[in-house]
């Protein structure tokens, strides 16, 4: 199920979030600390108001909510709003039987008894989540997630407590792959809003339209991209579109990563079927993988891994999604040369793809023994990125493969002191926001534009051959904004 989290500061303003996304939800949580005085008198109408059912939920400050009166108003208000007709009603670990889960027992309303740490995953969260679920009830827990390691105790909640009914989140930039996958995590619901109530929240729309989250079943294969960051990745978008196509029971996640080994503990424990590899683990990944494409061995450099028997294989299709914007240019013999800002993983990609059809590459770094190595293996020109000003207007093609341009680097233009002519390409592999300050720049002065956006979706359909064995459907038209 999908619940939408109500967090507003009126009743009316509740009714309409929930009309405005009903096609997308099962039912719905009244955040009543949420709401200004007078609509928290009423709150016991709002079931009547709504053809979903409803959790009461009344939140103390120090568990992430709204309510700062005291515990007996709060019982009080609690007891009003039980006069109304909800489903279910939270209520905290800490609080002793009394009136509140009587009156609801009474009135058929389920428990949900929950515990909040915004500190992180306590160490006996195993033992915290049966405890909960012996006290009756369902057992609800929302803990914040401070690495990748959290997430992978949260997904190993289910082997460890099978026939508990539980709810269990992840909250946090961590946790959102939790909230998508909860099917996994032995969770009865998922949480979603409209205005994030909780760290990390994904609306309605997003977990329904984009990941199809209420369907995701124990046969669902599992799909992902990996990196940090990863919020902004549009490949979601892209893999699971073809997933639906083709009727595939499979769903492509965001997974923020800060430990390349627990992932790959995440993916074993998961069964995962396939992933993308985006900053800053291209080359990292490698020392993980048990058999390399031709290509990953020339460029050193790894965007997508698949599984095969007894092992890991990792492909490279940046090469492919870079070059084929610019292919009619270089054939044309309008590229001739190129300066490529930045020396990383994609940089390697790209740098091969230009030699290999015989583009004349110098290499900008901040780090000049990186461009130097990355020169040497291609045969190139290197320098440092302090030095760009005496490469203006010098080049066919310039290209930006560094994470400036991106969030949370907005304001950065990696080729600051360089002077366009408007006869350049200018080509930034950045694709979020679409319009980078080097892109800006470089429109000024009137050159031809190519976008991050046009090299991952070329690169994202070969991915998609590399996971499914099909063709990306062709009746689907990505919009590259």
């Amino acid at each position: 199920m999908i619940c939408l989290t109500l967090a507003h500061k009126t009743i009316d303003e509740c009714v309409s979030d929930v009309r405005m996304n009903r096609q997308y939800i099962d039912l719905c949580e009244l955040r009543v600390d949420f709401l200004c005085d007078k609509d928290r008198e009423r709150a016991y109408l709002f079931p009547s108001l709504v053809d979903v059912p409803v959790i009461l939920t009344v939140r103390r400050k120090e568990d992430g909510g709204a309510y700062s009166a005291s515990e007996k108003r709060r019982k009080e208000l609690l007891l009003r709003c039980l006069d109304g007709d909800f489903a279910y009603v939270d209520i905290e670990s800490d609080i002793k039987k009394g009136d509140v889960e009587e009156k609801a027992k009474q009135k058929g309303v389920k428990i949900i008894r929950s515990l909040h740490d915004f500190s992180g995953v306590p160490s006996d969260i195993y033992s915290k989540i049966y405890n909960l679920s012996q006290k009756g009830g369902i057992a609800k827990v929302c803990l914040y997630l401070n690495s990748f390691s959290d997430v992978l105790t949260l997904f190993r909640i289910q082997e460890e407590l099978k026939g508990v009914e539980k709810i269990v989140i992840g909250m946090g930039p961590y946790g959102v792959c939790t909230r998508i996958l909860y099917h996994f995590l032995g969770s009865i619901l998922t949480f979603a809003s409209s205005n994030e109530a909780a760290p990390g929240q994904l609306s309605a729309a997003e977990l329904k339209r984009i990941y199809r989250a209420d369907k995701i079943n124990d046969r669902t294969a599992i799909y992902g991209i990996i990196g940090n960051p990863v919020s902004h990745s549009f490949s979601p978008v892209i893999h699971n579109q073809g997933f639906k196509t083709i009727n595939y029971n499979a769903v492509y996640v965001p997974f923020l990563v800060d430990n390349i080994r627990a992932f790959f503990s995440l993916a074993e424990t998961l069964k995962i079927r396939g992933f993308s590899v985006t900053i800053p683990f291209k080359n990292e990944v490698l020392s993980f993988l048990g058999n390399v494409t031709r290509e990953v061995k020339q460029i050193g450099s790894c965007n997508t891994v698949v599984r095969v028997p007894g092992m890991w294989k990792g492909i490279n299709t940046d090469y492919y999604g870079f070059i084929a914007p610019v292919l009619p240019e270089i054939e044309s013999s309008r590229i001739k040369s190129a300066l490529v800002i930045g020396a990383g993983g994609a940089s390697k990609a790209i740098v091969w793809a230009l030699r290999n059809y015989g583009v004349k590459v110098i290499i900008l770094n901040r780090t000049l023994e990186r461009a130097e190595d990355l020169a040497r293996m291609n045969f190139c020109q290197y320098d440092s990125l302090d030095n760009i000003s005496k490469y203006s207007k010098t080049v066919d093609l310039i290209v930006q493969t560094t994470p400036s341009g991106m969030v949370p680097y907005e304001d950065e233009n990696p080729a600051e002191g360089y002077v366009f002519s408007g006869n350049e390409i200018a080509y930034d592999i950045v694709y979020k926001p679409k319009m980078t300050k080097f892109l800006i720049e470089a429109e000024k002065a009137g050159c031809t534009l190519k976008f991050g956006s046009q090299m991952l979706i070329e690169q994202g359909k070969l991915q998609f051959e590399a996971f499914t064995g099909y063709h990306y459907p062709q009746s689907i038209i990505l919009d590259e904004e």
